[in-house]
């Protein structure tokens, strides 16, 4: 099949790889435009683009996938198939109905569940234990088409945001090219979502990493793993905005003790602990707006950081 690939985060890499090994053809990538990235503000193009390049593959960066333009290019590629992986722009209808057979998309949940954006983030800062990948014909409904192929993996309690989508994406590369073959040879079969079990999952705000110390140390663990990188689970510290890395937490010993949330009961070389609804965070590594990040012990040798402060 000729093949249109969408995508362009980190997440798109492995499963364009995947595509490129198998006996389908990649006629062209679709990206999105370079960017403006770092201190010198040069312009940096997308992770999937590098890829293309590499490869020798026609990359195409439209402003606006649903322009004239854009819609007169994708037809001039006499496309089989779209697929879509993590691209970053909405398709109109008129877009999906180009290819000869139809468009597909590679989610990273396990359909209804978590449809939107941030997924990934949003199933570990809920405190999911089980997640997947979730391969679906697309329809003018965000992340609402027909189930093609679905596989589940489990969560761990040391996954991050960053972990757990390396994970994924290895997942979905795994899958593509049988899902490929599948479609080609109409051996396929479409299941309906349906409207059961239906959750969401917007793209991540700043504000969405404050920590609210008067949660669950365990709900702001889950926090602080499904926010990194973007947006960082924060508090503060003396005025000054403090981000979080890494934590744990514990269940304190004396139950019966009261502390204030946000409240610091503890410092050592081993962390910062910290009082939370219920049970403490150990804060094993933080950055202070303006530092570096560093671990607990690092810090507190050079900010006189003393129990009973108040984070927040």
């Amino acid at each position: 099949m000729n093949i249109v690939f969408f995508g362009s985060s980190d997440f798109s890499v492995p499963c364009l790889e995947g595509i490129l090994g198998s006996r389908h053809r990649v006629v062209c990538v679709v990206t999105q435009p370079d960017r403006h990235k770092g201190r010198g503000l040069s312009m940096v193009g997308t992770p999937v683009k590098s890829l293309a390049i590499k490869e020798k593959l026609k990359v195409y960066q439209p402003l606006n996938i649903n322009s004239i333009e854009s819609i007169e290019f994708l037809k001039s590629l006499k496309p089989d198939l779209f697929v879509v992986i993590a691209y970053g722009q909405i398709f109109s209808g008129q877009v999906l109905s180009l290819p000869k057979i139809f468009s597909i998309n590679l989610h990273a949940s396990i359909l209804p569940a978590y449809r939107g954006a941030a997924p990934v983030n949003w199933a570990i800062i809920k405190g999911e234990s089980v997640t997947g990948v979730s391969i679906i014909r697309m329809s003018s409904r965000m992340d609402a088409g027909d189930i093609i192929l679905q596989e589940k993996i489990g969560i761990s309690q040391t996954d991050t945001a960053v972990t757990l989508e390396e994970k994924l994406s290895r997942l979905g590369a795994s899958l593509l090219p049988d899902c490929l073959d599948s479609i080609e040879n109409k051996t396929y079969c479409l299941k309906p979502q349906g409207n059961d079990n239906v959750s969401f999952a917007p793209k991540l705000k700043k504000e969405d990493g404050r920590i609210n110390w008067a949660k669950p140390a365990l709900e702001i663990y889950n926090l602080i793993r499904g926010c990194l990188n973007w947006p960082g689970a924060f508090t503060y510290y003396r005025g000054k905005l403090l981000k979080i890395y890494e934590a744990n937490v514990l269940t304190p010993l004396d139950l019966k003790s009261l502390h204030k949330p946000g409240e610091v009961i503890d410092v050592s070389l081993e962390g910062i602990s910290v009082a939370c609804g219920k049970d403490n965070l150990i804060i094993r590594q933080l950055q202070l707006e303006g530092g570096r990040v560093m671990t607990a012990g690092d810090f507190i040798l050079g900010h006189k950081i003393g129990i009973k402060e108040i984070l927040g």
